[in-house]
């Protein structure tokens, strides 16, 4: 009973419900809903019992979103959920199962049911596998032994976060697992409704582009970041104008999105970019 759920999420309707009814009733949600959907607030916490919607000030992505849930947590451990998650009946079991066998944990991820882990003996590996990173859809954190690295840098707003989180953890010597034992579906990409598909994709491209060269910056210098970004902003610009050409809105769209995200990283600007839901 030791845990806290949290789950960052931004219009994702139908999705987030799934998501809850596959969490045991026991165990207490946080939802940090980034619409700031006060009707959803009071929607969530009237059919669950279980559910503690808070809305922040103003959109704060993935690492700003998921930081504000873990500031509430008051249990030892906290499991961080994207909205397109569906645990399975044995998943926190089995979490629990591995904290016991390496309780200096810093972090354990579980195995989507849709990947394959060619890493694993499959049939009889009983031995969690030591990593440098996970996938941030489903990370189980070890609140004592993460409380010093703050969690997620918030100039992320989307993207890397868990990258960067995950190589400072280990540079503070904390390990991190994956286990093949615990198991979860992740869809991917389906954490908001359909009908907002455009903008946040719009989003998705301008913020994978800048959460590229920031995290590279960070951790290799500005230097290092240009030359990995170069290519990338060669590629789009060649892309945004092919599809200009050829009258292909959508395609150019991304495209442009996909420039300014670089330029706006190369000229140390801050993550500003929201989607646009008007």
């Amino acid at each position: 009973m030791d845990l806290t759920i949290v789950i960052v999420s931004f219009k994702s309707g139908d999705i987030l419900h799934r998501c809850i009814k596959s969490i045991d009733k026991r165990y207490p949600i946080l939802v940090i809903e980034n619409s700031i959907d006060n009707k959803l607030k009071l929607e969530l916490e009237e059919k669950y019992q279980n559910v503690n919607c808070i809305l922040p000030k103003d959109n704060l992505g993935y690492g700003g979103g998921n930081n504000l849930g873990l500031s509430r947590v008051k249990t030892n451990y906290a499991l961080i959920l994207n909205p397109d998650v569906i645990l399975k009946k044995d998943s926190i079991v089995n979490f629990f199962k591995s904290v016991n066998k390496n309780p200096e944990f810093g972090i354990i991820a579980p195995v989507s049911l849709k990947e394959k882990y060619t890493n694993f003996n499959h049939d009889k590996d009983i031995n969690v596998k030591e990593v440098e990173n996970v996938k941030g859809f489903a990370m189980f954190f070890n609140m004592k032994n993460l409380e010093k690295s703050n969690f997620f840098d918030e100039n992320f707003f989307l993207y890397l976060e868990e990258m960067d989180l995950c190589k400072r953890v280990r540079l503070m010597n904390i390990k991190i697992f994956i286990d093949p034992f615990i198991k979860v579906e992740h869809f991917g990409g389906t954490s908001h409704e359909s009908k907002i598909n455009k903008p946040m994709e719009l989003s998705r491209n301008w913020h994978w582009m800048w959460s590229t060269f920031y995290f590279e910056k960070k951790h290799n210098g500005y230097l290092n970041a240009l030359i990995k970004i170069f290519p990338k902003f060669f590629s789009s610009l060649f892309k945004f104008i092919f599809y200009l050409i050829i009258f292909n809105k959508d395609k150019s769209d991304i495209y442009k999105h996909r420039l300014l995200g670089i330029i706006n990283s190369v000229l140390l600007k801050k993550s500003w970019y929201r989607p646009s839901l008007k």
